[in-house]
């Protein structure tokens, strides 16, 4: 009897070792490619926990110097604020004030992080306004385009004064990009760059995120926000983005998107950053809750499948204890 021919070709050989496996990995997590999103509430005196997502809290302004400097010592490479206001009206007057939550965060935190990482905003109307969505209302209670950019000017130049280093325009008006650039630019911050939220999916994903900044949001967003049954408009977007001068393009959720961040990844010549969104960190804590997975390897391996997809860096609430893991060699 003839026995089989045994393989030639072996893959095996380069699993054999935790050594030998780092030393072939193909995608590598580092503490500078994370993003920190942090929630900061007006009035609040200390942290408030948010129920859908677990292990993360609206900061008061006090509290959020002890989580940039976390973060920083972390190596964390950059934050992500957002306001929770007190009171909202119809055109996001908040969003504006100079002494509004998000501007007066921003001031806070840059004194606080120094040069130690990038301090970025959410520069979005929903957090402001009492219908919640991303523009102002036109007669009919449609989101109005154009109106709605002349808000966006005033509120980077308003955000760009307060020390935002990177403005991420999440709201998915079409414009945006170059209506914002064009007003930094006139305005004397030529400095200040721009982070697009270009292929920001209609996605039942953020569910925990409007718990978050207790949105009042009635209805939908899918008349800006994308379709997700579309990969080509993704990639169609964040080349319009680029074209009128975004400095980086997003994704956003990630995980639900990969084959669209490739897309970006593999056609663009700045950087393509994702955004692992609220109801992907609830997913993976409520099932590590129960015991279903191991948590610590489920969030290792959802970021590295982001990295993996294509993306230069990733927005997650797991970044400072992710970066931790990561330094003490825990996240391999």
């Amino acid at each position: 009897m003839t026995s089989a021919p045994l393989p030639r070709v072996r893959p095996r050989r380069l699993r054999e070792s935790a050594a030998l496996r780092r030393l072939v990995s193909e995608t590598r997590l580092d503490p500078a490619d994370l993003v920190l999103p942090i929630f900061v509430r007006e009035g609040s005196s200390e942290p408030i926990p948010i129920s859908s997502m677990p292990g993360v809290v609206q900061h008061s302004l006090d509290s959020v110097k002890g989580a940039v400097a976390d973060a920083a010592a972390a190596g964390v490479g950059g934050v992500m604020l957002f306001g929770v206001p007190e009171v909202r009206d119809a055109e996001g007057s908040g969003a504006t004030d100079p002494e509004g939550i998000l501007n007066v965060a921003t001031r806070i935190v840059r004194e606080e992080a120094g040069d130690a990482l990038v301090v970025q905003t959410d520069l979005c109307l929903d957090e402001f306004t009492d219908h919640g969505h991303c523009g102002v209302l036109d007669p009919l209670g449609r989101v109005d385009n154009d109106a709605t950019l002349g808000r966006y000017r005033e509120m980077a130049l308003v955000q760009a004064a307060s020390g935002s280093q990177l403005l991420g325009l999440s709201g998915m008006m079409d414009g945006q990009v170059a209506a914002v650039r064009e007003a930094l630019d006139d305005a004397g911050f030529a400095h200040t760059a721009i982070l697009a939220y270009s292929a920001k999916y209609a996605s039942a994903f953020y569910g925990p995120f409007r718990d978050a900044v207790e949105s009042t949001l009635e209805g939908d967003r899918r008349t800006y926000q994308l379709d997700p049954g579309n990969r080509r408009e993704g990639l169609r977007e964040a080349m319009i983005d680029i074209e009128e001068g975004a400095d980086i393009v997003m994704v956003k959720p990630a995980g639900s998107y990969l084959d669209v961040l490739a897309d970006v990844s593999a056609a663009s010549d700045i950087p393509v950053w994702a955004y692992q969104v609220s109801g992907e960190y609830a997913m993976i804590e409520a099932a590590a809750m129960h015991g279903w997975i191991d948590r610590r390897r489920a969030v290792i391996e959802s970021v590295r499948g982001i990295r993996r997809a294509g993306a230069d860096a990733v927005l997650t609430y797991w970044a400072t204890e992710l970066a931790g893991w990561i330094r003490k060699g825990e996240a391999a």
